[in-house]
């Protein structure tokens, strides 16, 4: 469908349920000026204003609001030296302590030698956050395409660890600045507005990628041992690009590029994590894969729904049998499996419209998400 001059793409089939509201969403955003392209993405869902699972090509100006808040939120793997085979679940569950507390590795230092510069949020750098961000020891279900793993990096023998965060409250900060100021009105590119926005906007993404580092680095220590990252994306960002001829402004919310090699798309903490290789990028996708499951229910419906049939500690075990660390009550219910849509059917829909192949298939082992 084509809102003026800005095509709506749904990347989606018939068994995939998207909620009529974030498609409205999606049309909606079609309206701002300067929209050339809205991609809806097999996850999409209703997000604050826009939806999440989504990208937007458009010209002329650049959408602070379109990236949100989370700015350079992502993902990232790192291949451990931890034996898929020797596993000791509650001996590593244990060891995952004081994960939440401020980061005592020198902050600074590393964020210098990363060239970033300081800032008021660097307290939280290392620490996971709310939401939806976790970070899971998992380990290979199948590799569906050995040759392209052992390319990656992958051994089948090993223990994997996947970390999803962002920057904290320092996109937080930049978002909120840009609302005080312009609403949620686009910045004209070329003007001072932008180009401070843009700048700010790159320092939030390195200090998300950090903030990842960071927080793997963490896990490993207390697991005692090494690891070696794979790869690292970022989910919420927007950059300059040339599509279908036009040179315009790219942003992802809630999407993974598919221009920078495999990407990992993880579902639910009960649910496996797909390792792909995208296919064929081009402007008819944004550029874009879906960057996870998507919300089937909002937090709140997912506490009213759950209560009423299962425990605290009832969502404390997966159906895959893992292990998931949050003390957090209200979040342990927020995020529990059942909120989110089925990830295989998200991967499905990717496959058939020609945008990714499995690579190979990840099992959480044990999910971390907060511990008091």
């Amino acid at each position: 469908m084509t809102h003026e001059t800005c095509e709506v793409r749904l990347v989606a089939s018939p068994s995939n349920w998207i909620e009529g509201a974030a498609v409205q969403q999606l049309e909606k955003t079609a309206t701002l000026p300067g929209m050339r392209l809205a991609v809806g993405l097999p996850d999409l869902h209703p997000g604050k204003g826009s939806p999440i699972g989504a990208a937007f090509f458009a010209e002329g100006c650049l959408y602070p609001a379109l990236v949100g808040n989370d700015i350079g939120c992502g993902i990232g793997l790192w291949q451990t030296a931890l034996s898929a085979r020797n596993r000791k679940l509650e001996t590593w569950a244990n060891r995952l302590r004081d994960l939440d507390r401020p980061w005592d590795g020198g902050i600074p230092q590393f964020l210098a030698t990363r060239g970033i510069a300081p800032g008021p949020q660097d307290h939280s750098l290392g620490t996971i956050g709310g939401g939806n961000h976790f970070a899971e020891l998992q380990q290979l279900e199948s590799l569906v395409h050995p040759a392209a793993c052992e390319e990656l990096g992958l051994q089948p023998g090993a223990l994997y660890l996947c970390v999803h965060s962002g920057s904290r409250g320092l996109g937080e900060a930049i978002l909120r600045e840009h609302v005080d100021q312009h609403g949620f009105a686009g910045l004209p590119e070329g003007t001072p507005e932008a180009a401070n926005y843009l700048a700010r906007h790159d320092q939030a993404r390195h200090w998300a990628s950090a903030n990842r580092e960071v927080i793997a680095t963490r896990i490993l220590e207390c697991l005692r041992t090494e690891g070696t990252r794979l790869l690292d994306l970022s989910h919420n960002w927007v950059q300059r690009v040339d599509l279908a001829g036009t040179s315009g402004w790219l942003h992802r919310k809630g999407a993974a590029p598919s221009t920078q090699g495999p990407v990992i798309i993880p579902g639910s903490r009960g649910a496996f994590t797909y390792l792909v290789r995208p296919l064929h990028p081009s402007a008819a996708s944004g550029y874009s894969l879906a960057h996870g499951a998507g919300r089937k229910w909002s937090r709140s419906d997912s506490r009213g729904r759950l209560e009423k049939r299962f425990t605290a500690k009832d969502l404390t075990r997966t159906e895959l049998g893992s292990q998931v660390i949050c003390e957090d009550k209200e979040l342990l219910y927020e995020e529990a499996p059942q909120a989110y849509k089925n990830i295989n059917v998200v991967i499905q829909d990717l496959v058939d419209a020609g945008l990714a192949e499995v690579l190979a298939i990840l099992r959480p082992v044990i999910t971390y998400k907060v511990r008091r």
